[in-house]
């Protein structure tokens, strides 16, 4: 007989639990971000985003000798270019914030109709969302919403999925990929909307096949610059998981394979789009206010409904500017 390490507190789980005649949880259950696997990885990404920030900075004024680097900001700054990626970066936060979900799609679909290529666009949104994923799964650690057995199989093909991804869009040329891109982001659209008006039917019993989902979302996510979330989190969740640790497992997974992408990325092609990868970053900061209202005012469906009708309509007005 296996003894288990009680949680015998009135934590929300366990007030549940009673509702429904259950006993308590174990403590693992309860805390799961006290499992040494998901203490490693936090203080994983916790390195790996103070050695980004001092690498990117010290070589960024390095290689402009110091001066010339504030001259560099100063422009960049000014820019147009810059201030579209802070409206980008800002909308696609909130909708992600709102909805948690969507910010690569969102972010991807605004930058091709700027006319930035399928590779630098995804490559922009990757490198940004190094930042606010890996801030977003050390959260979600913090406050239990991980599930350790879900994580761990998430986290090996999601990164798989996003290498061959972000191999496939460096390597074919942008003007014959964006149609295609195009064509996805307008079908994940669709899908969006379609959220808002089918009910959810929830099926029993662990999900399957989970790896397989794992290594398509990373792939699609990579390639068309956003979907792990919507392609991810929705078939788990409509398959029976729990939302609030499907959520939080996919969001803290999200943090490796995009690494992964953006280092594909960064050594497969040239990354010129520092203005706009800053600008996504730094419009990201201001937006969690706002997407909290969004929360409260409107109905998750009106949300959805919103997005998907949003992304349609420049993803097809992308394909007509592909193919004309």
């Amino acid at each position: 007989m296996k003894i288990r390490n009680l949680d015998l507190t009135r934590n929300p789980i366990n007030v549940e639990h009673q509702q429904f005649g259950l006993p308590p949880v174990e403590e693992p259950v309860s805390h799961p971000g006290a499992h040494p696997l998901l203490k490693a990885s936090v203080w994983f990404i916790i390195a790996v985003l103070i050695a980004l920030v001092l690498f990117l900075t010290s070589r960024f004024f390095i290689s402009n000798h110091w001066f010339g680097g504030w001259k560099i900001i100063g422009e960049t700054v000014s820019g147009r270019l810059f201030w579209t990626a802070v409206m980008v970066g800002f909308l696609a936060q909130v909708v992600d914030g709102a909805l948690g979900m969507a910010y690569g799609v969102t972010a991807t679909t605004f930058l091709l109709a700027t006319g930035a290529t399928p590779g630098a666009a995804s490559a922009s949104v990757h490198i940004a969302e190094i930042f606010t994923t890996g801030v977003s799964g050390i959260s979600h650690v913090k406050f239990g919403n991980v599930n350790k057995e879900l994580f761990i199989r998430l986290l090996v093909p999601g990164i798989l999925g996003g290498i061959l991804g972000a191999v496939l869009v460096t390597q074919i040329d942008g003007a014959v990929f964006k149609p295609y891109i195009s064509t996805y982001l307008l079908l994940l659209g669709i899908y969006i909307l379609s959220k808002a008006f089918r009910p959810l039917r929830l099926r029993k019993g662990s999900p399957r096949h989970v790896g397989k989902l794992a290594l398509f979302g990373g792939f699609v996510d990579a390639a068309g610059g956003g979907g792990w979330g919507p392609v991810v989190t929705s078939t788990l969740v409509s398959s029976g998981n729990d939302p609030r640790t499907t959520i939080g497992s996919v969001n803290f997974a999200e943090f490796f394979l995009t690494l992964a992408g953006a280092t594909v990325f960064t050594l497969l092609m040239e990354t010129n789009t520092w203005s706009i990868i800053v600008g996504l970053v730094f419009g990201g900061l201001f937006a969690a206010p706002f997407a909290a209202v969004l929360c409260k005012k409107l109905h998750a469906r009106t949300l959805l409904i919103m997005v998907g009708t949003l992304i349609v309509i420049m993803s097809s007005y992308n394909l007509y500017r592909a193919l004309a």
